[in-house]
């Protein structure tokens, strides 16, 4: 069994829909509180903190499990767009104001993952590109309405309502929505 530390619904929802079988321990992990300039090793940053929390946190109760797990699994996303790093919109204004300047243009979604498991530990950033449809005003104001970008790093999710204003997307399709499920199907690939 595969320990998520995180409260994202949508890993979770990623890793239902493979079969793998997981349970859920949010990590904690105060986001603001970990900084580095380079947003691709900000997110492995990140989701190694997430799963060294739950490990540190949560040891006896995951040794004491009925299956021993595969490993703690951490992940963290940023949107890359124009030079800057974005996580969740604080309010619907940013959100909108993103969505401006976003609207037919392509960024770059970055996904840190670590697994912690007994053979050691696993890291890697995976990164999609992502093009964006060119939208009008009533659009993105209809969108943002929605509550969905302010749920969602980058502003969007692509499983949701998101998914109609994404015109392109060039790697990883899973790895928009927070978990790169080629990636760790490698890394749980028997040895």
């Amino acid at each position: 069994m595969l320990v998520l530390a995180s409260a994202s619904p949508a890993r979770r929802r990623l890793l239902e829909q493979a079969a793998i079988p997981h349970r859920v321990q949010v990590s904690g992990v105060d986001e603001q509180a970990i900084a580095d300039t380079d947003p691709q090793r900000l997110v492995q940053r990140l989701a190694l903190a997430k799963a060294e929390a739950v490990v540190e946190a949560r040891l006896k109760p995951i040794a004491a499990a009925a299956e021993p797990p595969l490993g703690v699994l951490g992940c963290d996303s940023l949107l890359v767009f124009a030079g800057a790093a974005y996580g969740k919109p604080a309010d619907p204004a940013e959100a909108e104001a993103r969505w401006r300047a976003m609207a037919g243009q392509w960024g770059e979604l970055h996904t840190g993952h670590c697994l912690l498991r007994p053979g050691g530990p696993l890291l890697a950033t995976v990164t999609t590109r992502v093009l964006f449809a060119p939208l009008s005003e009533a659009e993105i104001r209809a969108y943002v309405a929605t509550g969905e970008p302010l749920q969602c790093a980058g502003g969007f999710a692509l499983e949701g309502r998101g998914g109609l204003l994404v015109e392109r997307l060039e790697g990883c399709f899973s790895n928009v929505i927070g978990l790169s499920l080629p990636l760790l199907r490698r890394w749980l690939r028997p040895l």
